[in-house]
């Protein structure tokens, strides 16, 4: 997105000219006591140009503004902030520090604790984040942004139930809100309540309140048996060009889940094809295929197995990896309705850890070397934090599942911060996996999936470095096959409590039935018994896939 500043605090920007303006404690009466001396009218002006390349995407040119207001004015908490913004996105643990800078020099400031707790939000870090957002509302009482962004809190945190109460009292403040008026009906979908969000996302929809969105969620929130008037509504909207390449992508893909629940696959997958297309999105799939290399040369089982005895030896941790879409928050679910098991969903916890220590697939880092600054001691460091944040979720769970389908890329790390942790590979037919990514409007962190060949490319690279895994930790990974479990879930279930170590219970068969927030693109499936309808999905649409089935090679099973 273009613009990476809180709303009210960009529009605050734009329309006040004067330079005091510029700082969001104007826009706080409560900070007004604190407000401090002036700020220098040069400053400001060069942080609003900063402003404006940050808009028209020009980052490097935006960081330089900021960074020369601090060579003037050290410690200026807007120039802190503005540079926070610029991370957003692309780097959080800078965006992290810079705003945390910024609430450092101002306090009572409710903008920078809300940035700030948001970008603790973005990184998993749960109690943080909400000690900042209800900070920035102690602050400003009726700052909505805050109201949702503490309601997102609680809804990732697996409290839905408190989540609820926040985004309704966001829209009495302001009831065309974006992020309130699609904040209750994503909460309650979390919970289940899919009826009860269809009816608040059609009120968006007749406010005109972020309608490609707010479509886009309502035709998850079921699958339709017959021809809704909203696909007509849909296809209206979708000559409207205000709506953008990002509204578009929506509506398409929107089409597309409508039109494929009423069996027209051949318009459903033209949809998809035109809503990944307008995301224009390009994954250099050379450079990842080296990353995997490097993996494989660097994580080798002599290296792996000595460094894992420094590791913690928990049993507490259990890792749910695999592609997206594989059956991942199915078989968290499953695992979870066991009273001794607690289902954390997606964290990204483990991912900062390997990004800090230089094992992203972005850097161009030697991998060799980032893995040999893991000293005895910093093992022991990092499991012990991750425990930690592990035990915060579930202090007396006897297994706590972290369900990051792609740290099937970290299994080498895990191996060696928790030599007893669990890890369950979930696997599905690679064409049906793949075509269930292609029809889902990921973030830009899956741009892989937005082209049928690069996807099926990105499959194989995926493949071959579990099949590294499994010849680094031999019998270790438990294979839990996806159409496997659909054909006989109770035999599955068993084998899958069974790999955690514990006493089967038969709670873990109605899954369906199990409290608490699901906030993947699964929230409605999981809800549901077991069905078979999405086994060789990809037939229907084989006519319009051949670039993904030859991407795959030998690993379609056609």
């Amino acid at each position: 997105m273009s613009n990476r500043l809180p709303p009210a605090w960009a529009k605050h920007l734009k329309t006040q000219p004067s330079a005091r303006a510029v700082s969001p404690k104007a826009a706080s009466p409560k900070a007004q006591p604190n407000a401090g001396p002036p700020r220098n009218q040069a400053d400001d002006m060069l942080l609003r140009q900063a402003l404006e390349l940050q808009k028209a995407e020009q980052l490097p040119e935006a960081e330089e503004l900021c960074l020369k207001v601090l060579a003037r004015t050290p410690n200026d908490p807007l120039a802190f902030y503005i540079l926070g913004t610029l991370g957003l996105g692309y780097d959080n643990e800078k965006a992290l520090r810079y705003f945390a800078r910024a609430v450092a020099e101002e306090p009572r400031n409710p903008y920078y604790h809300l940035s700030l707790g948001e970008t603790y939000l973005k990184l998993s870090e749960f109690t943080p984040a909400i000690r900042h957002i209800q900070q920035a509302l102690a602050l400003k009482p009726d700052l909505v942004e805050a109201l949702c962004a503490l309601g997102d809190t609680y809804n990732s945190f697996d409290k839905g139930e408190m989540a609820l109460p926040l985004f309704e009292k966001a829209l009495k403040i302001d009831r065309d809100h974006p992020l309130a008026r699609l904040g209750l009906p994503r909460a309650l979908a979390s919970l289940g309540r899919m009826d009860e969000a269809a009816v608040h996302l059609k009120e968006a929809i007749e406010r005109r309140n972020a309608v490609p969105a707010a479509y886009s969620a309502l035709v998850q929130t079921r699958k339709f048996t017959e021809e809704p008037p909203e696909l007509a509504a849909i296809l209206a909207e979708l000559r409207d060009p205000a709506h953008g390449a990002e509204g578009a992508a929506a509506l398409h893909h929107a089409a597309g889940k409508l039109l494929n629940d009423l069996h027209r696959y051949r318009e459903a997958i033209d949809h998809f094809k035109q809503g990944n297309r307008a995301r224009g999105q390009i994954f250099d799939i050379g450079s990842y295929r080296r990353w995997v290399d490097a993996m494989i040369e660097t994580f080798t089982p002599e290296l792996v197995a000595s460094m894992a005895a420094c590791g913690n030896a928990s049993e507490a941790p259990v890792f749910v990896v695999g592609m997206p879409r594989s059956g991942t928050t199915l078989t968290e679910q499953i695992c979870a309705s066991h009273p001794d098991v607690h289902g954390a969903g997606e964290l990204s916890k483990l991912r900062r850890m390997a990004n800090g220590i230089g094992l992203a697939h972005r850097s161009e880092a030697n991998l060799g070397k980032s893995v040999a600054t893991i000293t005895p001691e910093l093992t022991e460091m990092l499991a012990a934090e991750h425990l930690a944040y592990l035990r915060e979720r579930a202090p007396d769970s006897l297994r706590i599942i972290d369900k990051m389908p792609h740290n099937f890329e970290l299994i080498g790390l895990v191996a060696i911060l928790f030599p007893n942790a669990r890890i369950i590979h979930c696997r599905r037919d690679a064409i049906d996996n793949c075509i269930s990514c292609f029809v889902l409007q990921f973030s830009e962190a899956h741009s892989y999936s937005a082209d049928l060949e690069t996807l099926g490319l990105y499959y194989r690279e995926y493949d071959r470095l579990m099949r590294h895994w499994s010849k680094v930790l031999p019998g270790r990974i438990f294979e839990n096959q996806y159409e496997t479990l659909i054909e006989n879930q109770e035999e599955q279930s068993r084998r899958l409590i069974d790999y955690l170590g514990l006493p089967w219970d038969k709670a873990c068969l109605r899954f369906f039935d199990r409290a608490g927030s699901v906030n993947t693109y699964s929230n409605w499936q999981v809800r549901q018994p077991i069905y078979k309808s999405s086994v060789k999905r990809w037939k229907n649409y084989e006519s319009e896939i051949q670039p993904l089935i030859e991407a795959l090679g030998d690993l379609a099973e056609v």
